[in-house]
């Protein structure tokens, strides 16, 4: 179940990113300032399909569902349950969804903040750019990094556990999202210097 639904957000995602950019580009080179609101709304498609694969991993994780080869290979039944959250992002895969979902956020809400002006030029190529970067992620999350992987494990599997960092304090369990805030939101920056130069 939570492969499916999984996999399901991010596919969402991926379809919710690439439309929106092509229905703001259309709606750029279009007489019709409809098509850029329109477009614009395709955040929150793509920002609810993160959202619904990071739950279907955190329930993964939390329930010990081996049968999702990245809760086999980082999840363990002997994780204190907080540090069983963290595991998500204590590989590659897991860390990448964290990405993909704060992204997905971030997006959402540069398209509230300038839902008033998403007719500019500016805001709209900027939305495209955003759109784009999102859009890379889901497909990096549905290939060669994709954390719902199917895994048959065998009878009184366990797995290891998440990185032993990650178990240390509990502060470590929150430097990784602190830490994406920043290095993701310069996504915002770049997005809109994109559009500087397109415009």
């Amino acid at each position: 179940m939570n492969l499916v639904i999984g996999s399901f957000g991010i596919v969402l995602a991926l379809a919710g990113a690439l439309t929106g950019a092509v229905t703001i580009i259309v709606g750029i080179r279009s007489p019709r300032d409809r098509l850029q609101i329109i477009g614009a709304r395709y955040a929150w498609v793509a920002f609810a399909g993160m959202c619904l694969s990071a739950f279907a991993m955190q329930r993964a994780l939390i329930t010990r569902d081996f049968s999702v080869q990245f809760v086999a290979e980082h999840g363990s039944s002997l994780t204190p349950p907080l540090y069983n959250v963290a595991t998500m992002w204590s590989a590659l895969e897991g860390s990448i969804l964290l990405w993909g979902l704060i992204l997905a956020g971030y997006l959402a809400v540069v398209a509230k903040k300038f839902s008033k002006r998403l007719s500019d030029p500016m805001v709209s190529w900027a939305l495209v750019s955003m759109f784009l970067v999102m859009a890379f992620f889901a497909l990096i999350m549905l290939g060669p990094a994709n954390p719902f992987e199917s895994f048959n494990p065998p009878v009184g599997y366990d797995g290891p556990g998440p990185n032993p960092l990650l178990q240390n304090h509990i502060l470590v369990a929150f430097h990784p999202p602190m830490l994406y805030l920043g290095y993701i939101g310069f996504t915002v920056p770049f997005s809109f210097a994109v559009a500087a130069l397109i415009t």
